[in-house]
Protein backbone atom coordinates (compact mmCIF):
# COMPACT_ATOMS: atom_id res chain seq x y z
CA UNK A 1 0.00 0.00 0.00
CA UNK A 2 1.47 3.29 -1.07
CA UNK A 3 0.80 6.33 1.20
CA UNK A 4 -0.46 9.66 -0.40
CA UNK A 5 0.18 12.34 2.09
CA UNK A 6 -3.29 14.20 3.04
CA UNK A 7 -3.77 17.90 3.77
CA UNK A 8 -5.14 19.37 7.29
CA UNK A 9 -5.63 22.95 7.64
CA UNK A 10 -6.59 23.51 11.04
CA UNK A 11 -7.58 27.14 13.26
CA UNK A 12 -4.95 27.90 15.55
CA UNK A 13 -5.15 31.38 18.52
CA UNK A 14 -0.87 32.37 17.94
CA UNK A 15 1.02 31.81 14.57
CA UNK A 16 3.89 32.55 16.95
CA UNK A 17 3.19 30.20 19.39
CA UNK A 18 2.32 27.66 16.96
CA UNK A 19 5.26 27.74 14.85
CA UNK A 20 7.24 26.96 18.09
CA UNK A 21 5.41 24.60 19.23
CA UNK A 22 4.67 22.35 15.41
CA UNK A 23 8.37 23.76 13.93
CA UNK A 24 10.72 23.56 16.88
CA UNK A 25 9.17 20.74 19.56
CA UNK A 26 7.77 18.76 16.49
CA UNK A 27 10.58 19.46 14.56
CA UNK A 28 8.10 19.98 11.40
CA UNK A 29 9.78 21.68 8.75
CA UNK A 30 8.14 24.97 7.77
CA UNK A 31 6.86 25.97 4.33
CA UNK A 32 5.29 28.40 2.71
CA UNK A 33 3.28 31.11 4.99
CA UNK A 34 1.87 34.81 5.45
CA UNK A 35 1.03 36.78 8.44
CA UNK A 36 -2.76 34.49 8.29
CA UNK A 37 -1.75 31.06 7.83
CA UNK A 38 1.80 28.51 7.93
CA UNK A 39 2.25 24.93 6.29
CA UNK A 40 4.02 22.77 8.09
CA UNK A 41 5.61 18.91 6.58
CA UNK A 42 3.72 16.77 9.54
CA UNK A 43 5.40 13.91 9.00
CA UNK A 44 5.47 13.74 5.01
CA UNK A 45 1.82 15.42 4.98
CA UNK A 46 1.11 18.90 4.99
CA UNK A 47 -1.01 20.12 7.85
CA UNK A 48 -1.85 24.48 7.58
CA UNK A 49 -2.53 26.48 10.48
CA UNK A 50 -4.89 29.32 10.07
CA UNK A 51 -5.20 32.19 12.62
CA UNK A 52 -8.47 32.21 13.45
CA UNK A 53 -8.61 32.36 17.24
CA UNK A 54 -12.45 32.79 17.18
CA UNK A 55 -12.88 29.41 15.78
CA UNK A 56 -10.80 27.46 18.58
CA UNK A 57 -12.71 25.42 20.97
CA UNK A 58 -12.09 22.22 23.47
CA UNK A 59 -12.84 18.87 21.55
CA UNK A 60 -15.31 16.76 23.28
CA UNK A 61 -14.43 13.45 24.34
CA UNK A 62 -15.91 9.77 23.96
CA UNK A 63 -14.72 6.76 26.34
CA UNK A 64 -12.34 4.41 24.27
CA UNK A 65 -10.89 0.99 26.45
CA UNK A 66 -10.72 3.55 30.02
CA UNK A 67 -9.62 6.84 28.51
CA UNK A 68 -11.48 10.03 27.09
CA UNK A 69 -10.20 10.48 23.59
CA UNK A 70 -10.95 13.89 21.82
CA UNK A 71 -13.20 13.64 19.16
CA UNK A 72 -11.62 16.19 17.28
CA UNK A 73 -8.34 15.07 16.41
CA UNK A 74 -5.10 14.41 14.44
CA UNK A 75 -1.60 13.44 14.72
CA UNK A 76 0.81 10.79 12.88
CA UNK A 77 1.40 6.61 13.41
CA UNK A 78 5.30 6.30 14.37
CA UNK A 79 7.35 3.61 14.36
CA UNK A 80 7.72 2.34 17.88
CA UNK A 81 11.58 3.96 18.72
CA UNK A 82 9.98 7.04 17.30
CA UNK A 83 7.10 6.96 19.21
CA UNK A 84 9.08 6.25 22.34
CA UNK A 85 11.48 9.08 21.48
CA UNK A 86 8.63 11.38 21.33
CA UNK A 87 6.91 10.44 24.61
CA UNK A 88 10.28 11.47 26.37
CA UNK A 89 11.16 14.33 24.80
CA UNK A 90 7.54 15.97 25.37
CA UNK A 91 7.83 14.67 28.94
CA UNK A 92 11.48 17.16 28.90
CA UNK A 93 9.47 19.76 27.79
CA UNK A 94 6.57 19.07 30.69
CA UNK A 95 4.31 18.93 27.82
CA UNK A 96 0.58 17.87 29.86
CA UNK A 97 -0.68 14.86 28.37
CA UNK A 98 -4.43 14.25 28.06
CA UNK A 99 -3.73 10.67 27.72
CA UNK A 100 -0.92 9.73 29.19
CA UNK A 101 1.96 7.64 26.91
CA UNK A 102 0.67 3.93 27.64
CA UNK A 103 -0.21 0.63 25.08
CA UNK A 104 -4.33 -0.05 24.55
CA UNK A 105 -5.74 -2.97 23.69
CA UNK A 106 -3.77 -5.00 24.87
CA UNK A 107 -3.31 -8.67 23.38
CA UNK A 108 -6.08 -7.82 20.80
CA UNK A 109 -5.74 -7.43 17.25
CA UNK A 110 -5.69 -3.21 17.56
CA UNK A 111 -2.47 -3.36 20.40
CA UNK A 112 -0.91 -0.03 20.15
CA UNK A 113 1.09 2.08 21.59
CA UNK A 114 -0.77 5.83 21.89
CA UNK A 115 -0.61 9.13 23.61
CA UNK A 116 -2.86 12.53 23.32
CA UNK A 117 -1.35 16.08 24.12
CA UNK A 118 -2.96 19.65 23.19
CA UNK A 119 -1.29 22.16 20.80
CA UNK A 120 -1.12 25.37 22.53
CA UNK A 121 -4.20 26.74 20.79
CA UNK A 122 -6.25 23.17 22.51
CA UNK A 123 -6.08 20.91 19.31
CA UNK A 124 -5.68 17.56 20.28
CA UNK A 125 -2.77 15.57 18.76
CA UNK A 126 -2.60 11.83 18.85
CA UNK A 127 0.60 9.89 18.62
CA UNK A 128 0.50 5.78 17.90
CA UNK A 129 2.58 3.06 17.14
CA UNK A 130 2.09 -0.81 15.91
CA UNK A 131 4.44 -2.59 16.75
CA UNK A 132 2.99 -4.64 13.69
CA UNK A 133 1.87 -2.18 11.37
CA UNK A 134 0.19 -4.71 9.11
CA UNK A 135 -2.13 -4.28 12.03
CA UNK A 136 -3.71 -0.45 11.67
CA UNK A 137 -6.17 -1.34 9.87
CA UNK A 138 -7.23 -5.36 11.16
CA UNK A 139 -10.87 -6.06 11.55
CA UNK A 140 -10.37 -8.63 13.78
Amino acid sequence: MSNTPFHLAFPVASLIETRDFYGDLLECSIGRTSEKWIDFNFFGHQITAHLKPEEVRKAAANEVDGDQVPVRHFGAILDWEQWEALAEKLRQHDIVFVIEPHVRFKGQVGEQATMFFLDPSGNALEFKSFKDKSRIFAAE
